[in-house]
């Protein structure tokens, strides 16, 4: 068992009840450890930091809590940082996913302007958690969830000595949905999935130790004008089969643009107008919960569930306990592992992780079809990262013009001074002028 220190940014959010329920979960892999909340809004910090605190004493090994407001503070002497937070909250979301769609393009929390936007807030937010870190824990390591998370990985590896892993289960829940889609059992199947954050395909894809391709082609030609198949997953399917690799379900919204964008101008809301209507329920059943003697989290009014940031925490309990775990992480393409991207690219492959790091495996290029678009995202992600970093307005522009779902440079322009005017008040001045 490994005895750490961890600060928690992130701890007054939505998903951090949830968060600290998984970790504790893990208790006997933590055993002694201690725990330290951080965040903005000391109210809700205060709630989280209640629940946490009976979870962890009912756990039984020995994990403390505390909570502050003091970042600086709060980070003293760490060993790990888990961070996960959202600059603007779901109000910011919301102005993401709106301003694009007013000029006639998609509008996404990760992808497109509304993922260039929250990369900018986040990454100016991750300055001063990286400066911190150098000042009061320089040996600290960061296992990160705030998304963009590849392009928050990519700033803080380009332009700081501080160690990032970043975390997210796409390349592990993405094959499922295709697999289901064609009637096929998951865990059957072995998919190895590779590219930048969310923009992963597969260059290996076997179903009892066959390629899967003629499955999957058999089941879009006897599904692909079934109604009771949701239109997620048919287009994901359908993708799956033009191009011959397992993606991302994210890859919809550069190969089915004009469908989705008609979509989500039919909608009465936004993804985060929607989840905005149920965070107060949200709220209500944590103060419930911190009130209790017995703190027991409710899935269905609970921010996404029960056990949140799962992955993170398993990456952070092989890294500390040294277990050698195979896991997914998005880091630097050490020694061109994943050929055709460059060895500085953050890229979201499966790596060994134990107490040296994470050791990624020798990848198989990606297939041709699908290399340059997902190259092509990789090469945004590294100008964002600049642009976020150190950047100005101009390197801004060339950034967000560079992401395919951006159709020319006059959208970007106007694109960029309105949606960067609505997010000011969390940006630095040299990106508004």
């Amino acid at each position: 068992m490994a005895r750490i220190k961890m600060a928690y940014i992130g701890g007054g959010s939505s998903r951090a009840a949830g968060t600290m329920a998984s970790f504790l979960w893990h208790g006997p892999e933590f055993a002694g450890s201690e725990v330290v909340l951080i965040d903005k809004d000391p109210d809700r910090l205060e709630i989280v930091s209640r629940i946490a605190a009976k979870l962890a004493a009912e756990g039984g090994h020995d994990i403390t809590i505390s909570a502050t407001t003091d970042q600086r503070a709060g980070l003293a002497d760490v060993d790990a940082v888990l961070t996960s937070f959202r600059p603007g909250n779901f109000a910011g979301r919301a102005l993401d996913e709106r301003i694009p769609i007013k000029h006639g393009v998609i509008g996404q929390e990760t992808q497109g302007p509304g993922g260039f936007f929250m990369a900018l807030r986040s990454i100016n937010d991750m300055r001063s958690i990286t400066d911190d870190l150098q000042a009061v824990a320089p040996e600290a390591v960061i296992f990160n969830y705030t998304n963009p998370v590849n392009i928050v990985s990519q700033a803080v590896s380009d332009y700081t000595p501080i160690p990032i892993y970043s975390m997210c289960e796409g390349p592990l829940v993405f094959p499922p949905v295709i697999l289901k889609a064609a009637g096929l059992d998951p865990d059957r199947a072995q998919v190895t999935m590779a590219g930048v954050n969310h923009n992963c395909w597969s260059f290996e894809h076997l179903y009892d130790g066959e390629d899967v391709m003629p499955l999957l082609e058999a089941a879009w030609e006897e599904r692909k004008n079934d109604p009771s198949l949701d239109d997620n997953s048919k287009r994901a399917l359908h993708l799956a089969v033009t191009m011959q690799s397992i993606p991302s379900d994210y890859f919809n919204y550069y190969y089915f643009r004009d469908e989705l964008l008609r979509e989500q101008r039919s909608q009465p809301k936004t993804r985060s107008e929607v989840i905005m209507d149920a965070v107060p329920g949200y709220w209500d059943h944590y103060r419930e919960q911190a009130e209790s003697a017995h703190p027991e989290l409710d899935p269905a009014r609970s921010r996404g569930g029960i056990h949140e940031l799962e992955l993170a925490i398993d990456v952070m309990s092989a890294y500390y306990n040294d277990t050698g775990a195979r896991l997914p992480v998005n880091l630097p393409n050490a020694d061109g592992a994943l050929p055709g991207f460059d060895e500085e690219t953050v890229v979201e492959v499966f790596c060994t992780v134990d107490r040296k790091g994470c050791h990624i495996e020798r990848q198989q290029p990606l297939p041709l079809a699908v290399r340059g678009i997902t190259r092509q995202l990789a090469d945004y992600q590294m100008l964002t990262a600049k642009a976020a970093w150190e950047g100005t307005r101009a390197d801004a522009i060339r950034a967000l013009v560079a992401n395919p779902l951006v159709p020319d440079l006059s959208v970007a322009e106007h694109l960029y001074d309105e949606m960067a005017a609505a997010h000011a008040a969390y940006l630095p001045e040299r990106l508004l002028t």
